[in-house]
C-alpha cells in the first residue's frame, strides 16, 4: 500500500491528501471497500442482464440463434482484444505508480484511454451497420429480432456507458500524474480508476461470448 502511518511535517508532492480524524492507512482502506462495494453492485445489475438473455434465449431459441448471425464476431474478437490489452497496460500502471515512475504511469493511462476509445469506434461501426441494416429500434427488421436486438442495444449500450465512465477516471488519474501528485505514497486514484476498469474489461468478457459466439 505504501502509505504511512504517521503525518510528515511538512506535506510534499506527492503526498497522501489530509484526511480529517482519519490517517493515510485508514483512508485508503476506507476507500477500497467503497469501490469493492460499488463494483459488486454493478456485477448485481449485469447478473441480471445477463439472466434475462438467458431466460429469453430458452423462450425463443431459435429466433435467438438467427439474430446472432447478423452480429460480426471478428468487430466483437478486436475488442476484446483491445479491452484485454487496456487492461495489460492498466496494471503496468498502477506498478508504476507504485514504485514512483510517474512518466510510466501517465504513459500507460494514455495508452489505455486510447484503446477505450478504439473499443467505442469499433462498436460505433458496429451500431451504423445495424442502422443501415434495419436492425435498430425502429428499422424495418428490427421488429423481427426484437427481443435479442433490445437486450443487446442495453446491455452493449450500459457497458459502452461504462466504457466513456471509465475514460473519464482514468483521465482523472493521468492528469494527477502529470501534476506530481502521484507517488510510492499516494497512488489511490490509479489503483481505484484499475479496479473499476478491469471491471468494465471483464463484463465484455462475458458480453462477447454471450451475444457473438453463443446467440
Amino acid at each position: 500500500m505504501s502509505h504511512p502511518t504517521t503525518a510528515s511535517p511538512v506535506a510534499r508532492l506527492g503526498d497522501p491528501p489530509h484526511v480529517h480524524h482519519m490517517d493515510s492507512a485508514t483512508a485508503y482502506a476506507g476507500a477500497k471497500l467503497g469501490l469493492w462495494l460499488f463494483l459488486a453492485t454493478e456485477v448485481l445489475l449485469f447478473s441480471v442482464l445477463f439472466a434475462s438473455f438467458t431466460i429469453y434465449r430458452s423462450m425463443d431459441l431459435e429466433t435467438f440463434h438467427k439474430a446472432s448471425h447478423h452480429l460480426d464476431w471478428r468487430l466483437g474478437g478486436l475488442n476484446t482484444i483491445v479491452l484485454l490489452f487496456s487492461s495489460f497496460t492498466a496494471a503496468l500502471a498502477v506498478d508504476a505508480a507504485q514504485k514512483g515512475q510517474q512518466s510510466r504511469v501517465v504513459r500507460n493511462l494514455f495508452i489505455t484511454i486510447c484503446c477505450a476509445g478504439i473499443f467505442l469506434v469499433i462498436k460505433s461501426i458496429e451500431y451504423t451497420s445495424k442502422y443501415h441494416h434495419g436492425l435498430f429500434p425502429g428499422g424495418e427488421h428490427y421488429k423481427d429480432y426484437k427481443s435479442y436486438f433490445g437486450l443487446y442495444y442495453v446491455m452493449t449500450g450500459i457497458h459502452g456507458l461504462h466504457v466513456i465512465i471509465g475514460m473519464g477516471v482514468l483521465g482523472w488519474a493521468l492528469l494527477l500524474a502529470r501534476k506530481g501528485r502521484i507517488s510510492e505514497r499516494y497512488y489511490t486514484p490509479v489503483e481505484m480508476g484499475v479496479l473499476y476498469w478491469h471491471l468494465v474489461d471483464l463484463i465484455w468478457i462475458y458480453l462477447f461470448p454471450l451475444l457473438y459466439l453463443v446467440g
